[in-house]
């Protein structure tokens, strides 16, 4: 599949991919990570090494939408896609009024 990054234009091939990746520890993820095989990678991780590119030269969101077109499983950011809370957030007098335990106020 013929994609493009940073600018520059690469052929890649799912296989190819896995092959290069096999035997590479993956770094911590903290941002949009990749699927490859059974362990999950940092995209611009995946991205320095399929590309050969400084990190910085590209952004996460290209080799994502590489990877996804290839057929590997992204994910975003971890705590951004979290569940929404059951109701709205306390205001910091509630908040004062329960650590002190005074009844709440209606």
């Amino acid at each position: 599949m013929r994609c493009v990054i940073a600018r520059f234009s690469f052929d890649l091939v799912k296989s190819e991919v896995l092959e290069l990746m096999k035997g590479v520890r993956p770094e911590p993820v903290t941002g949009e990570s990749v699927i490859i095989g059974r362990r999950t990678y940092p995209v611009k991780q995946v991205g320095e090494l399929i590309t050969k590119q400084d990190r910085r030269d590209f952004s996460a969101g290209e080799v994502t939408r590489a990877m996804s077109r290839l057929g590997f499983t992204c994910r975003s950011t971890p705590g951004l896609g979290a569940a929404p809370t059951a109701g709205p957030l306390p205001t910091a007098l509630q908040t004062a009024e329960a650590l002190l335990g005074a009844p709440a106020a209606v």
